[in-house]
């Protein structure tokens, strides 16, 4: 698909390994993110298109990915479009080790079993070429030191790295700075990765929230909080203890 056979959940991924831990950075915002990056790539095939701040499906034909046809289909099951802060919000969480295990099946990384204080068997993952991901990062640094317009993809993809908080993993400390602040302005490149991007941003903030089924409007005026809307149902949740004895994904 596009110029690449990288799609941009891979590439944000590949972007949030450390080569040095094999863990990822950003983990808790990185399932919105690889959600977000899903509906970009789906825009580029020409499957979704923006409508004002909703996806709508305009063409539901698979694109022959397994993992975005699922999310596409889903769309198209909604029947309407559907409010990006909503879909990203929604209960996708997981999407992380979906696409480690299939970077493993195409031999980009490899899986490395350890254990966590001697006792929690953990998994990491070490990238198999590093040239793919020097590639995908030179991208990125060429769009933030030539000023140039970046293309759409390139674009997209420094929009969701933003968003989930990738800057100060891939341009740290003060002598980053300027860089980070050039990477968020790259946002503005491409309407669809800016789009979902500030969506991902809403949902960590809390604006992704999405209010109980037959609830009744809250009161005007001072009073009970009995009518607020529920927590975000986006926002990455702690693990609980019990998880805590399967494979462990930084």
């Amino acid at each position: 698909m596009g110029r690449s056979r990288r799609t941009l959940p891979e590439e944000l991924l590949l972007l949030a390994l450390d080569p040095a831990t094999g863990t990822t950075a950003q983990p808790q915002s990185l399932d919105l993110g690889l959600a977000g990056a899903q509906l970009v790539e789906l825009a580029l095939a020409g499957r979704i298109a923006p409508d004002g701040d909703r996806i709508a499906v305009v063409q539901p034909r698979p694109t022959g990915d397994p993992t975005l046809d699922c999310a596409l289909e889903l769309l198209r099951r909604r029947g309407a479009p559907v409010r990006a802060v909503h879909w990203i919000g929604g209960p996708r969480l997981g999407l992380r080790q979906v696409y480690l295990s299939h970077l493993e099946r195409c031999g980009m990384v490899a899986a490395v079993a350890g254990q966590m204080c001697g006792v929690l068997p953990t998994t990491r993952y070490q990238a198999t070429d590093n040239a793919v991901t020097r590639e995908i990062r030179g991208r990125l640094d060429s769009a933030i030191r030539t000023g140039v317009p970046p293309d759409p993809r390139t674009a997209a993809l420094a929009a969701l790295a933003h968003a989930v908080g990738l800057g100060k993993h891939l341009y740290p400390g003060n002598e980053g700075r300027s860089s980070r602040s050039r990477l968020r302005d790259l946002i503005r490149h491409d309407p669809m990765g800016g789009l979902v991007a500030h969506a991902v941003m809403d949902v960590q903030n809390g604006a992704g929230a999405q209010p109980r089924r037959n609830q009744a409007p809250a009161p005007a005026g001072p009073g009970p909080r009995s009518g607020a809307p529920e927590p975000a149902r986006g926002v990455p949740m702690q693990p609980r203890r019990g998880a805590m004895a399967r494979a462990v994904v930084h």
